[in-house]
């Protein structure tokens, strides 16, 4: 009987080693709790983000622990890419946003227009009138492409009316990066300065890549699967984040 607990032990201690390995240097899950990357992630979407995309930090651990202050392996990372990172105000909260400019970048918004060092991004509207989430709200929006200077197209919504028109000129620092949000009226993001700022590069988690499951929770938990039938959302399973 012994021997046997001693086993199931061991068991379990390489099998959360073996977890503890891939969620550290190859994918994590991470879950969307709030709307401000709609219409690409949707409340309740289940994704996995690539740890090695851009090298490794101590973020890249559990509990980021304080053992090197700098990345590994490091790769730079795109304008485009949808990022998982620490936020710079306490270094423990997960946020995960679009990347917009990188060190040296100017970012600005113009009577609604986004600006990348002087240059208004590209966008054509793709829908009109959309209802889009805002925590416990819901507003009319309209849908945009945007086009980024090196090609990269994404959908961005903005609200009709008490959109966010202009800003302040953001200048991103050395060794940081600028992140928005894809529902760009509902967004807690690098241009709230207090909160989140500009993202020091070690602060990077990761790469989101795919969303390997999804469903509304307003129609039912994930726990509930007897109500997976209403929630599930089946299109969105496997769903290439872009």
């Amino acid at each position: 009987m012994k021997k046997k607990i001693i086993e199931n032990i061991k068991t379990l201690f390489f099998a959360l080693f073996i977890a503890l390995i891939i969620r550290s240097f190859l994918f994590q899950p991470f879950f969307i709790p709030s709307s401000s990357m709609e219409p690409n992630l949707l409340i309740g979407d289940r994704l996995f983000v690539s740890k090695y995309s851009y090298g490794y930090s101590r973020h890249s651990f559990p509990f980021s622990p304080a053992i090197y202050n700098n990345r590994i392996l490091k790769k730079k990372p795109i304008p485009g890419d949808v990022v998982v990172f620490k936020t710079p105000s306490d270094n423990r909260t997960d946020y995960i946003k679009r990347l917009i400019g990188t060190p040296g970048d100017t970012i600005q918004f113009i009577e609604k227009e986004l600006y990348l060092n002087g240059i208004k991004v590209i966008k054509k509207k793709i829908k009109s009138n959309i209802i889009i989430n805002c925590g416990n709200q819901v507003f009319d929006a309209n849908f945009y492409e945007e086009t980024l200077p090196n090609g990269v197209k994404y959908l961005a919504a903005y609200r009709k009316q008490g959109s966010m028109a202009n800003t302040d000129k953001y200048t991103v620092p050395k060794n940081h990066y600028f992140f928005l949000g894809d529902n760009r009226d509902c967004s807690k993001d690098s241009r709230f300065l207090n909160s989140v700022g500009y993202v020091n590069f070690v602060n990077l988690v990761g790469k989101a890549r795919i969303v390997f499951f999804s469903n509304n929770i307003k129609k039912g938990f994930f726990i509930e699967f007897w109500k997976w039938g209403k929630s599930i959302r089946t299109n969105r399973i496997f769903k290439k984040i872009k």
